[in-house]
């Protein structure tokens, strides 16, 4: 198997657990970044696993020869940014899967779990499934879900689904193995997980408090899919850009900002240059 990933603790993970399932991991695949991003490492910039060789692709037309090279039986991909050409896909014997944050149909696209929280969702999804020419729209293998949180924030939600993930894959490779196609997508439901732009990036504070609370912690999920940069705000006087707010008194530590329909706190910002 050979793992197409962007993250040094996805890949690491997911080859562990390949091996733990019986199957080997011949080499974790890395995009070339053109720029990083801050706060998340990439597999790239490390060039290397505890116990996986890396191999990193300079552009997305070199990952047809690169598969070709390692000959795996199946490809999984995770949080790996580009959309890889048919002459790839086609090369695994077994077929390409690929970890998608939401429930598919639902959300396709680079920015699903921001959108899961811009769109009042009661779940974050997790699918399996497999890969076509067409982004995130191959046969369903496997489908969970976790609840959105009041609080919650990307580093509570992030190492969450990842443990979910890892934990689906017994019966995904299982359904691979056995070459079972997967369940076709329905045609209704259908929605787009797009980066978000400056429409979005501004706070009205005058919007009730959850909104408000909800535009922020989206935000913090966008880091990687190409978005705008946001959400700025005015506060005490201040242009910055809100980082975390909280719906619950925080103490001295929070600044009250009274909203549409109440108090939000605001517990971490940046000043705008």
């Amino acid at each position: 198997m050979a793992i197409l990933s962007v993250s040094p603790e996805i890949a690491d993970l997911t080859a562990a657990t390949i091996r733990r399932l019986g199957h080997e991991p011949v080499a974790a695949v890395a995009p070339r970044r053109k720029k990083p991003v801050p706060g998340f490492p990439s597999l790239d910039a490390v060039g290397e696993l505890k116990e996986t060789a890396v191999v990193v692709a300079p552009d997305k037309e070199s990952v047809e020869s690169i598969l070709k090279s390692l000959d795996p039986d199946v490809v999984v991909t995770w949080a790996f940014p580009w959309r890889i050409p048919p002459e790839a896909l086609a090369v695994p014997r077994l077929g390409a899967i690929n970890y998608h944050p939401s429930l598919l149909p639902r959300h396709r696209g680079p920015n699903p779990l921001a959108w899961t929280i811009r769109s009042g969702d009661s779940d974050y999804g997790l699918t399996w499934h497999r890969m076509e020419a067409e982004f995130d729209s191959g046969a369903i293998l496997a489908q969970r879900s976790t609840p959105v949180l009041l609080e919650d924030s990307h580093a509570e939600v992030l190492p969450r689904i990842l443990s979910l993930g890892l934990r689906m894959l017994r019966g995904v490779f299982e359904k691979v193995l056995e070459e079972e196609r997967g369940e076709p997508q329905s045609k209704e439901g259908v929605t787009e997980a797009p980066p978000f732009g400056v429409d979005y990036a501004t706070i009205d504070w005058s919007r009730p408090a959850r909104a408000v609370h909800d535009q922020v912690r989206a935000w913090s999920f966008t880091p990687g899919t190409g978005s705008a940069e946001g959400p700025f705000g005015d506060l005490n006087g201040r242009r910055v850009k809100v980082k975390r707010t909280t719906l619950t008194e925080p103490g001295p530590d929070g600044i009250r900002v009274d909203c549409g329909d109440g108090p939000l706190w605001v517990i971490e910002s940046e000043p705008v240059a």
